[in-house]
């Protein structure tokens, strides 16, 4: 492996002023900083993090604390994470929270201080995590999918409704007027938001609102939620607050005999991979998880490096209409 002092012969210059490069000294002439990253990029150097560690009781690597490790979006989410931060000169290391309780939620940031990390990405969207880490006072910074998608971590994050509400708005211009909502479980972050966006559509149309159906998230709950929903018949659509619900919504009204979307329509959330290539293909919003990914680790390294808050808005909302939604089958 190359050494300081490789890179400070290569680029001509001293390995004192090599490290000052390192360290983003402000005495260093453009030019001469240019030449070490030059070095540095010809060679593939890489810092000594251990040794830099010992000096500055931070290491160059970024905690990320999951509650959902495995599921589409924050896997998309953690990949990005991971490139973000090694073109930054940091590494990632990850600790899968088995449940959100303060003791399990202590635990995984008592690990991650151990190792000395200088940030956390907080993967695991529910209220309580942010009051519990607010309560232990940790002195390193931390940021959340929702801090990056332009909100505060306890605050509905503006993307997330205005999905919600786009979602809704499509099956009531369809034509759909009794619209049940299949929502996620309580306390999570994304949960309220999109019932809150699909409440907004209901409102803006006039329309009556049906009590909606509190799901956790997996396609084993949208089936057999399908299948209590197909005994009511007073609906004729299901706004379902992630795909995985939807997919599992979908394969229960079969089991009970009503056809999507000759009998009901379905519209789902997040725009997993597989959602084009169920049948019939769900209708869904899409949600850009890579970016907030890189939004996140960009956000947490100025906080690090004491440097201005970059200012993001919301992401997008993009609603990708498929042959799972149509026109209700009676009015």
């Amino acid at each position: 492996m190359p050494s300081i002092r490789d890179v400070a012969r290569l680029a001509g210059v001293s390995h004192q002023t090599v490290s000052r490069v390192l360290n983003d000294h402000p005495s260093i002439r453009p030019e001469t900083k240019q030449r070490v990253l030059d070095a540095i990029s010809v060679l593939d150097y890489r810092p000594n993090l251990a040794a830099r560690a010992l000096v500055t009781s931070r290491s160059n690597v970024i905690g990320v604390m999951s509650a959902t490790i495995g599921e589409f979006g924050p896997a998309s989410s953690i990949a990005t994470i991971e490139e973000a931060a090694r073109s930054e000169g940091y590494s990632v290391t990850t600790v899968n929270l088995p449940a959100t309780t303060p003791e399990a939620i202590g635990a995984a940031v008592r690990q991650l201080v151990r190792e000395q990390i200088a940030g956390i990405v907080v993967l695991a969207p529910q209220v309580r995590v942010f009051h519990v880490l607010r309560g232990m006072a940790i002195d390193v910074p931390f940021v959340s999918l929702q801090t990056a998608s332009g909100a505060t971590g306890e605050s509905l994050a503006a993307d997330q409704v205005e999905g919600a509400r786009l979602a809704t708005a499509h099956l009531i211009e369809l034509g759909h007027r009794d619209i049940v909502h299949l929502a996620g479980p309580q306390d999570w972050i994304e949960a309220e938001s999109r019932m809150r966006g699909y409440l907004d559509a209901l409102r803006d149309a006039d329309l009556p609102t049906i009590a909606p159906i509190r799901g956790d998230w997996t396609a084993d709950f949208g089936h057999f939620a399908g299948l209590e929903l197909a005994r009511r018949g007073d609906f004729t659509a299901v706004f379902a607050a992630n795909d995985l619900m939807a997919i599992g919504l979908m394969h229960g009204f079969r089991d009970a005999g009503l056809d999507v979307p000759g009998h009901v329509s379905v519209v789902g959330f997040d725009d997993i991979p597989v959602a084009p290539h169920v049948w019939p293909p769900l209708t869904t919003v899409h949600q850009d998880f890579p970016e907030l990914g890189r939004r996140a680790v960009e956000l947490l390294l100025a906080d690090i490096r004491g440097e201005k808050t970059p200012a993001f808005g919301p992401l997008e909302a993009r609603l990708l209409p498929r042959a799972s939604s149509a026109a209700p089958w009676r009015s």
